[in-house]
């Protein structure tokens, strides 16, 4: 049930090997860090290879790729793993366990923890992304948070054909499939899973479960009247 290959296009990221093919795609997310450590221990020479404002802030635990570049006031505490040609821009807070596929922005006020994004995603302005997996090309626009941590602090579920599932996760975002376009300001709650080519359009407040190709439109009704 909810099998990997059924969001992500693997051929579309180096770190195909966190996942299991005969788990959750959410299983992922408590691997990360294993997996990460494990990945920097074996890299041959410098970590750091792509370009680097001198005003950025870089962590001993980073790797960066070839024609991977930081803005001026980034920073990037590390462990993480930023792909080739992934723009990391000024004032983006990279935290603990990231992975950034290539050809990524990570963009201005946004926030980043424990997730792994997929080759050509954009997250440029003003996201928060924690402990989730964004697919091949997937776009959050301005103001997007993917929540994820339950207000009563118990263990994220997810909603299936029969019934509630405790994924195991005290901490559990999004999985956002491939070329999901999410609109601004929208909040995903702890445990969404979007599957491939959706749109969900702006100020949408999202839980659950929404299958491949698929529009949420939400409107609020605006009223105008005259000024006196």
């Amino acid at each position: 049930m909810f099998p990997p290959a059924d969001f992500l296009d693997f051929d579309q990221t180096d770190h195909a090997s966190l996942f299991s093919s005969d788990a959750p795609v959410w299983s992922a997310i408590s691997e990360i860090n294993a997996y990460l450590t494990a990945r920097l221990d074996a890299v041959e020479g410098d970590l750091i290879q792509g370009n680097v404002d001198p005003r950025a802030v870089i962590g001993e635990r980073v790797y960066l790729a070839p024609g991977a570049t930081v803005e001026a006031n980034a920073i990037i505490k590390g462990p993480a793993w930023i792909g080739k040609g992934t723009t990391v821009r000024s004032g983006a807070y990279v935290r603990e366990n990231v992975i950034v596929g290539e050809g990524c922005t990570l963009g201005n006020s946004s926030e980043f923890k424990n997730c792994l994004l997929f080759n050509g995603c954009e997250v440029p302005h003003f996201n928060y992304v924690g402990d989730s997996i964004l697919g091949y090309k997937a776009h959050l626009g301005a103001g997007v948070i993917c929540s994820n941590v339950r207000l009563d602090r118990e263990n994220v579920r997810v909603k299936s054909a029969t019934g509630y599932l405790d994924t195991g996760l005290r901490k559990f975002g999004a999985i956002i499939g491939d070329r999901t376009e999410v609109g601004c300001n929208s909040v995903l709650s702890p445990g969404t899973i979007l599957g491939r080519d959706c749109i969900l359009y702006p100020l949408t407040s999202w839980q659950g479960i929404l299958g491949d190709r698929q529009i949420v439109k939400t409107q609020s009704a605006s009223k105008v009247v005259a000024r006196h």
